[in-house]
């Protein structure tokens, strides 16, 4: 059964940092990218970030660039994202998502249609 368990999340004041963990289970992890979503009441889920197990490759959405970074652990079946410079507006649900296909444009990797398999969210909360 494919499993994807985020963790992480809290409370945290603008400025501050948290780092969410994404781990998977239930398929070979090394085959597969990564996507990190988030979404708040009455908006659509967007995708923020973006990696693949299979070279490494990474990607982010503008409204995240030089703040996230993504990473990935194959040995522990988990992806990570550090989450630095947080401001009000990044408090939302935040997801996982997983895919095994190969996408190679920022707006296909970031695209919720492309991923197969969801975690349930951990909530992200930035005080102002």
């Amino acid at each position: 059964e494919v499993q994807l368990v985020e963790s992480g999340g809290g409370l945290v004041q603008a400025g501050g940092s948290l780092r969410l963990s994404c781990a998977a289970s239930g398929f070979t992890f090394a085959d597969y990218s990564i996507g990190w979503f988030r979404q708040v009441p009455g908006k659509a889920r967007e995708g923020i970030s973006y990696i693949s197990n299979r070279d490494g490759t990474t990607d982010y959405a503008d409204a995240v660039k030089g703040r996230f970074t993504i990473s990935s652990d194959n040995a522990k079946n988990t992806v990570y994202l550090q989450m630095n410079s947080l401001k009000p507006e990044d408090s939302a649900v935040y997801y996982c998502a997983a895919t095994r296909r190969s996408l190679t444009l920022t707006l296909v990797r970031l695209s919720v249609r492309r991923y197969d398999y969801w975690g349930q969210g951990t909530q992200v909360t930035v005080s102002s």
